[in-house]
Protein backbone atom coordinates (compact mmCIF):
# COMPACT_ATOMS: atom_id res chain seq x y z
CA UNK A 1 0.00 0.00 0.00
CA UNK A 2 2.77 2.46 0.94
CA UNK A 3 4.72 1.80 -2.28
CA UNK A 4 1.60 2.37 -4.41
CA UNK A 5 0.76 5.57 -2.54
CA UNK A 6 4.34 6.81 -2.90
CA UNK A 7 4.40 6.17 -6.65
CA UNK A 8 1.08 7.99 -7.18
CA UNK A 9 2.22 10.85 -4.95
CA UNK A 10 5.30 11.48 -7.11
CA UNK A 11 3.13 11.55 -10.27
CA UNK A 12 0.74 14.00 -8.61
CA UNK A 13 3.62 16.16 -7.37
CA UNK A 14 5.17 16.31 -10.86
CA UNK A 15 1.86 17.28 -12.47
CA UNK A 16 1.17 19.96 -9.85
CA UNK A 17 4.62 21.47 -10.36
CA UNK A 18 4.09 21.50 -14.14
CA UNK A 19 0.77 23.32 -13.85
CA UNK A 20 1.20 26.70 -15.61
CA UNK A 21 -0.12 29.72 -13.79
CA UNK A 22 2.08 32.56 -15.07
CA UNK A 23 -0.22 33.12 -18.05
CA UNK A 24 -2.74 34.68 -15.66
CA UNK A 25 -2.45 38.08 -14.05
CA UNK A 26 -3.30 36.95 -10.54
CA UNK A 27 -2.80 38.22 -7.02
CA UNK A 28 -0.94 35.90 -4.66
CA UNK A 29 -4.23 34.94 -2.99
CA UNK A 30 -5.90 34.20 -6.34
CA UNK A 31 -2.87 32.21 -7.48
CA UNK A 32 -2.91 30.13 -4.30
CA UNK A 33 -6.61 29.45 -4.70
CA UNK A 34 -6.25 28.47 -8.36
CA UNK A 35 -3.27 26.22 -7.59
CA UNK A 36 -5.30 24.49 -4.87
CA UNK A 37 -8.17 23.91 -7.27
CA UNK A 38 -5.90 22.47 -9.94
CA UNK A 39 -4.08 20.33 -7.34
CA UNK A 40 -7.43 18.90 -6.19
CA UNK A 41 -8.31 18.05 -9.80
CA UNK A 42 -4.99 16.25 -10.27
CA UNK A 43 -5.32 14.36 -6.99
CA UNK A 44 -8.88 13.28 -7.81
CA UNK A 45 -7.79 12.11 -11.25
CA UNK A 46 -5.04 9.84 -9.90
CA UNK A 47 -6.97 8.49 -6.92
CA UNK A 48 -10.42 7.87 -8.40
CA UNK A 49 -9.79 4.12 -8.87
CA UNK A 50 -7.58 3.35 -5.87
CA UNK A 51 -8.39 2.07 -2.40
CA UNK A 52 -9.58 4.61 0.16
CA UNK A 53 -6.56 3.91 2.37
CA UNK A 54 -4.17 4.83 -0.47
CA UNK A 55 -6.06 8.03 -1.25
CA UNK A 56 -6.08 8.96 2.44
CA UNK A 57 -2.31 8.37 2.69
CA UNK A 58 -1.65 10.57 -0.38
CA UNK A 59 -3.84 13.36 0.94
CA UNK A 60 -2.11 13.14 4.34
CA UNK A 61 1.24 13.55 2.62
CA UNK A 62 0.10 16.58 0.66
CA UNK A 63 -1.96 18.49 3.20
CA UNK A 64 -1.48 17.01 6.66
CA UNK A 65 1.18 15.18 8.75
CA UNK A 66 2.00 12.45 6.22
CA UNK A 67 3.28 9.25 7.90
CA UNK A 68 2.81 10.85 11.32
CA UNK A 69 -0.99 10.85 11.12
CA UNK A 70 -1.44 7.30 12.41
CA UNK A 71 1.03 7.49 15.33
CA UNK A 72 -0.33 10.92 16.29
CA UNK A 73 -3.83 9.41 16.49
CA UNK A 74 -2.67 6.40 18.55
CA UNK A 75 -2.80 7.45 22.21
CA UNK A 76 -0.67 4.44 23.21
CA UNK A 77 2.27 6.06 21.40
CA UNK A 78 3.89 8.47 23.86
CA UNK A 79 6.66 9.95 21.71
CA UNK A 80 7.49 10.34 18.01
CA UNK A 81 11.10 10.97 16.99
CA UNK A 82 11.80 12.11 13.43
CA UNK A 83 15.44 12.07 12.25
CA UNK A 84 14.64 13.06 8.68
CA UNK A 85 12.12 12.08 6.01
CA UNK A 86 13.18 8.40 6.03
CA UNK A 87 13.77 7.82 9.75
CA UNK A 88 10.77 7.88 12.08
CA UNK A 89 10.80 6.22 15.50
CA UNK A 90 7.95 5.78 17.96
CA UNK A 91 7.84 4.98 21.66
CA UNK A 92 5.07 2.58 22.65
CA UNK A 93 4.76 0.95 26.09
CA UNK A 94 8.19 2.32 26.95
CA UNK A 95 9.95 0.67 23.98
CA UNK A 96 11.40 2.49 20.97
CA UNK A 97 10.62 1.00 17.56
CA UNK A 98 10.98 2.09 13.94
CA UNK A 99 7.85 3.29 12.21
CA UNK A 100 7.32 1.35 8.94
CA UNK A 101 6.21 4.43 7.00
CA UNK A 102 8.21 7.48 5.90
CA UNK A 103 7.77 10.77 4.05
CA UNK A 104 7.52 10.44 0.30
CA UNK A 105 9.83 13.35 -0.56
CA UNK A 106 12.05 16.02 0.94
CA UNK A 107 9.52 18.63 -0.17
CA UNK A 108 6.59 17.03 1.64
CA UNK A 109 8.81 16.65 4.73
CA UNK A 110 9.66 20.37 4.68
CA UNK A 111 6.00 21.24 4.17
CA UNK A 112 5.07 19.13 7.19
CA UNK A 113 7.73 20.92 9.26
CA UNK A 114 6.27 24.27 8.20
CA UNK A 115 2.76 23.17 9.23
CA UNK A 116 4.01 21.86 12.58
CA UNK A 117 5.89 25.10 13.26
CA UNK A 118 2.82 27.14 12.38
CA UNK A 119 0.58 25.09 14.68
CA UNK A 120 3.09 25.34 17.55
CA UNK A 121 3.66 29.09 16.95
CA UNK A 122 7.41 28.61 16.63
CA UNK A 123 10.05 28.18 13.95
CA UNK A 124 13.77 27.68 13.46
CA UNK A 125 16.24 29.81 11.54
CA UNK A 126 20.00 30.05 11.03
CA UNK A 127 20.24 32.50 13.91
CA UNK A 128 18.04 30.34 16.17
CA UNK A 129 18.38 26.69 15.04
CA UNK A 130 16.46 25.21 18.00
CA UNK A 131 12.87 25.84 19.05
CA UNK A 132 10.19 24.37 21.28
CA UNK A 133 6.44 24.72 21.28
CA UNK A 134 3.16 22.97 22.00
CA UNK A 135 0.05 22.23 20.00
CA UNK A 136 -2.85 19.91 20.63
CA UNK A 137 -1.72 16.95 22.71
CA UNK A 138 1.96 17.36 21.84
CA UNK A 139 5.12 19.15 22.85
CA UNK A 140 7.25 19.91 19.79
CA UNK A 141 11.05 20.20 19.85
CA UNK A 142 12.75 21.30 16.62
CA UNK A 143 16.45 21.17 15.70
CA UNK A 144 17.62 22.70 12.42
CA UNK A 145 19.80 21.10 9.80
CA UNK A 146 22.68 23.47 10.65
CA UNK A 147 23.17 21.49 13.86
CA UNK A 148 22.32 18.00 12.60
CA UNK A 149 24.37 18.42 9.39
CA UNK A 150 21.44 16.86 7.53
CA UNK A 151 17.72 17.60 7.43
CA UNK A 152 15.94 19.16 10.37
CA UNK A 153 15.04 16.77 13.20
CA UNK A 154 12.11 17.02 15.57
CA UNK A 155 10.30 15.15 18.31
CA UNK A 156 6.69 15.10 19.43
CA UNK A 157 5.97 14.15 23.05
CA UNK A 158 2.36 13.45 23.88
CA UNK A 159 0.68 15.13 26.85
CA UNK A 160 -1.72 12.66 28.49
CA UNK A 161 -5.33 13.79 28.19
CA UNK A 162 -6.33 12.30 31.52
CA UNK A 163 -3.87 13.13 34.29
CA UNK A 164 -2.26 10.22 36.05
CA UNK A 165 -3.25 9.31 39.58
CA UNK A 166 -1.40 7.03 41.96
CA UNK A 167 -4.28 4.58 41.73
CA UNK A 168 -3.74 4.37 37.97
CA UNK A 169 0.01 4.04 38.48
CA UNK A 170 -0.52 1.20 40.93
CA UNK A 171 -2.84 -0.54 38.44
CA UNK A 172 -0.10 -0.14 35.82
CA UNK A 173 2.31 -1.78 38.30
CA UNK A 174 4.38 1.38 38.69
CA UNK A 175 4.19 0.89 42.45
CA UNK A 176 2.63 -1.45 44.97
CA UNK A 177 -0.70 -0.68 46.67
CA UNK A 178 1.13 -0.52 50.02
CA UNK A 179 3.26 2.38 48.66
CA UNK A 180 0.24 4.65 48.23
CA UNK A 181 -0.04 5.85 51.87
CA UNK A 182 3.52 7.20 51.66
CA UNK A 183 2.64 9.50 48.76
CA UNK A 184 -0.48 10.68 50.60
CA UNK A 185 1.59 11.47 53.71
CA UNK A 186 4.03 13.60 51.73
CA UNK A 187 1.12 15.79 50.66
CA UNK A 188 -0.92 15.90 53.87
CA UNK A 189 2.16 16.53 56.05
CA UNK A 190 3.27 19.28 53.61
CA UNK A 191 6.71 17.85 52.96
CA UNK A 192 9.02 19.43 50.38
CA UNK A 193 10.40 16.90 47.90
CA UNK A 194 11.83 16.28 44.45
CA UNK A 195 10.80 13.56 42.01
CA UNK A 196 13.97 12.39 40.26
CA UNK A 197 14.61 9.97 37.42
CA UNK A 198 16.24 9.57 34.03
CA UNK A 199 14.79 10.67 30.69
CA UNK A 200 11.47 8.94 30.06
CA UNK A 201 11.16 7.62 33.62
CA UNK A 202 7.74 9.25 34.02
CA UNK A 203 8.65 12.11 36.37
CA UNK A 204 5.91 14.39 35.00
CA UNK A 205 3.29 11.64 35.37
CA UNK A 206 4.31 11.22 39.02
CA UNK A 207 4.15 15.00 39.53
CA UNK A 208 0.63 15.09 38.08
CA UNK A 209 -0.33 12.22 40.40
CA UNK A 210 0.84 14.17 43.44
CA UNK A 211 -1.20 17.17 42.30
CA UNK A 212 -4.33 15.00 42.17
CA UNK A 213 -3.93 14.44 45.92
CA UNK A 214 -4.25 18.14 46.74
CA UNK A 215 -7.43 19.61 48.27
CA UNK A 216 -9.62 21.91 46.20
CA UNK A 217 -8.99 24.99 48.35
CA UNK A 218 -5.18 25.12 47.98
CA UNK A 219 -3.61 27.47 45.47
CA UNK A 220 -0.71 26.00 43.54
CA UNK A 221 1.55 28.04 41.27
CA UNK A 222 3.11 25.77 38.65
CA UNK A 223 6.29 26.86 36.84
CA UNK A 224 7.20 25.17 33.54
CA UNK A 225 9.12 25.59 30.30
CA UNK A 226 6.40 23.86 28.26
CA UNK A 227 2.89 23.14 29.47
CA UNK A 228 2.72 19.50 30.60
CA UNK A 229 1.36 19.65 34.14
CA UNK A 230 -2.40 19.58 34.77
CA UNK A 231 -3.59 22.15 37.30
CA UNK A 232 -5.30 20.48 40.29
CA UNK A 233 -8.09 23.03 40.75
CA UNK A 234 -9.46 26.38 39.56
CA UNK A 235 -7.69 28.30 42.33
CA UNK A 236 -4.30 27.33 40.91
CA UNK A 237 -2.37 28.92 38.07
CA UNK A 238 0.55 28.26 35.75
CA UNK A 239 3.56 30.37 34.75
CA UNK A 240 5.42 29.48 31.54
CA UNK A 241 8.85 30.65 30.46
CA UNK A 242 9.25 32.61 27.25
CA UNK A 243 12.04 32.39 24.71
CA UNK A 244 11.49 34.39 21.55
CA UNK A 245 13.32 32.75 18.64
CA UNK A 246 13.10 36.06 16.76
CA UNK A 247 14.94 37.94 19.49
CA UNK A 248 12.24 40.63 19.52
CA UNK A 249 10.82 40.03 22.98
CA UNK A 250 12.91 39.63 26.14
CA UNK A 251 13.23 36.10 27.46
CA UNK A 252 11.58 35.12 30.74
CA UNK A 253 13.31 32.25 32.53
CA UNK A 254 12.35 30.06 35.47
CA UNK A 255 14.42 32.12 37.91
CA UNK A 256 12.27 35.18 37.15
CA UNK A 257 9.10 33.12 37.44
CA UNK A 258 10.05 31.75 40.86
CA UNK A 259 10.48 35.29 42.14
CA UNK A 260 7.18 36.34 40.55
CA UNK A 261 5.36 33.33 42.01
CA UNK A 262 6.11 34.49 45.56
CA UNK A 263 3.85 37.52 44.97
CA UNK A 264 0.92 35.40 43.83
CA UNK A 265 -0.10 33.99 47.23
CA UNK A 266 0.82 30.35 46.56
CA UNK A 267 0.05 27.64 49.11
CA UNK A 268 2.53 25.48 47.23
CA UNK A 269 5.02 26.05 44.43
CA UNK A 270 5.48 23.26 41.88
CA UNK A 271 8.35 23.32 39.38
CA UNK A 272 8.05 21.17 36.28
CA UNK A 273 11.81 20.60 36.17
CA UNK A 274 14.67 22.18 38.09
CA UNK A 275 17.39 22.54 35.47
CA UNK A 276 19.34 25.75 36.04
CA UNK A 277 20.21 28.64 38.32
CA UNK A 278 16.57 28.85 39.45
CA UNK A 279 17.41 25.97 41.83
CA UNK A 280 18.77 28.51 44.31
CA UNK A 281 15.62 30.68 44.29
CA UNK A 282 13.32 27.64 44.40
CA UNK A 283 15.03 26.20 47.47
CA UNK A 284 15.19 29.62 49.12
CA UNK A 285 11.41 29.89 48.68
CA UNK A 286 10.94 26.44 50.20
CA UNK A 287 13.17 27.35 53.14
CA UNK A 288 11.19 30.51 53.93
CA UNK A 289 7.76 29.03 54.53
CA UNK A 290 6.38 27.58 51.29
CA UNK A 291 6.03 24.07 52.66
CA UNK A 292 4.45 21.27 50.67
CA UNK A 293 6.20 22.32 47.46
CA UNK A 294 7.80 19.94 44.99
CA UNK A 295 9.30 19.55 41.52
CA UNK A 296 11.34 17.21 39.33
CA UNK A 297 15.05 16.86 38.67
CA UNK A 298 16.88 14.80 36.08
CA UNK A 299 19.07 12.25 37.90
CA UNK A 300 19.55 8.47 38.09
CA UNK A 301 19.41 8.11 41.89
CA UNK A 302 19.01 10.27 45.02
CA UNK A 303 22.75 10.72 45.63
CA UNK A 304 23.28 11.89 42.05
CA UNK A 305 20.26 14.17 42.39
CA UNK A 306 21.77 15.98 45.40
CA UNK A 307 25.14 16.38 43.68
CA UNK A 308 23.44 17.81 40.60
CA UNK A 309 21.32 20.08 42.78
CA UNK A 310 24.50 21.44 44.41
CA UNK A 311 25.91 22.25 40.98
CA UNK A 312 22.70 24.01 39.88
CA UNK A 313 22.62 26.14 43.03
CA UNK A 314 26.24 27.12 42.39
CA UNK A 315 25.13 28.48 39.00
CA UNK A 316 22.82 30.89 40.82
CA UNK A 317 25.12 31.59 43.76
CA UNK A 318 28.77 31.01 42.75
CA UNK A 319 29.98 32.89 45.82
CA UNK A 320 28.41 30.42 48.24
CA UNK A 321 30.51 27.73 49.91
CA UNK A 322 29.65 24.06 49.38
CA UNK A 323 28.74 23.75 53.06
CA UNK A 324 26.26 26.64 52.79
CA UNK A 325 24.68 25.06 49.70
CA UNK A 326 24.31 21.70 51.45
CA UNK A 327 22.78 23.33 54.49
CA UNK A 328 20.24 25.08 52.25
CA UNK A 329 19.34 21.76 50.60
CA UNK A 330 18.96 20.01 53.94
CA UNK A 331 16.90 22.91 55.30
CA UNK A 332 14.64 23.11 52.22
CA UNK A 333 14.05 19.52 51.15
CA UNK A 334 12.58 16.67 53.16
CA UNK A 335 12.45 13.78 50.67
CA UNK A 336 13.59 12.54 47.28
CA UNK A 337 11.19 10.26 45.34
CA UNK A 338 12.90 8.15 42.67
CA UNK A 339 11.26 6.93 39.46
CA UNK A 340 13.06 4.68 37.00
CA UNK A 341 12.68 3.07 33.60
CA UNK A 342 14.13 -0.44 33.42
CA UNK A 343 15.66 -2.25 30.45
CA UNK A 344 12.30 -3.64 29.31
CA UNK A 345 10.89 -0.09 29.15
CA UNK A 346 8.70 -0.45 32.24
CA UNK A 347 8.44 2.61 34.47
CA UNK A 348 8.33 1.98 38.20
CA UNK A 349 8.78 3.48 41.65
CA UNK A 350 12.31 2.78 42.87
CA UNK A 351 12.02 4.26 46.38
CA UNK A 352 11.75 7.36 48.55
CA UNK A 353 14.58 8.74 50.67
CA UNK A 354 14.63 11.16 53.58
CA UNK A 355 17.31 13.83 53.92
CA UNK A 356 18.68 13.38 57.44
CA UNK A 357 21.69 15.61 58.07
CA UNK A 358 24.68 17.34 56.53
CA UNK A 359 27.82 15.22 57.03
CA UNK A 360 31.45 15.84 56.10
CA UNK A 361 31.10 14.07 52.73
CA UNK A 362 27.64 15.28 51.84
CA UNK A 363 23.99 14.93 52.88
CA UNK A 364 22.97 11.72 54.61
CA UNK A 365 20.02 9.90 53.07
CA UNK A 366 17.97 7.07 54.48
CA UNK A 367 15.29 4.96 52.77
CA UNK A 368 11.73 5.68 53.89
CA UNK A 369 9.85 3.08 55.87
CA UNK A 370 6.47 2.34 54.37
Amino acid sequence: MIDTAKELFHRIQEDIQKTPLNEFLLSSEEESQLRSQKAEQIISHYTKNVAASIERRIRDEIASWGPLCLPMADENITEILVNGPDSIWIEKEGRLQKHPDSFFSDLSYRNCLDRLSHEAHTHISKEHPCADGSFGDFRLSLIGGDLTRSSAHFSLRRHPKNPWTFQKLAEAQWCRPEDLPLFKRLITQRKNFLVVGSTGAGKTSVLNSFLQLLPENERVVVIEDTSEIVLPNQASMKLLTREDSQGVLPSVDQMQLVKRSLRLRPDRIVMGEVRGAEAKDFLMALATGHTGSFGTLHAQDPAQALIRLEMLIQMGAPQWSLLAIRRLIQLSLDYVVVAEKNESGQRRFKGAYRLCSVEENGILLEPCEL
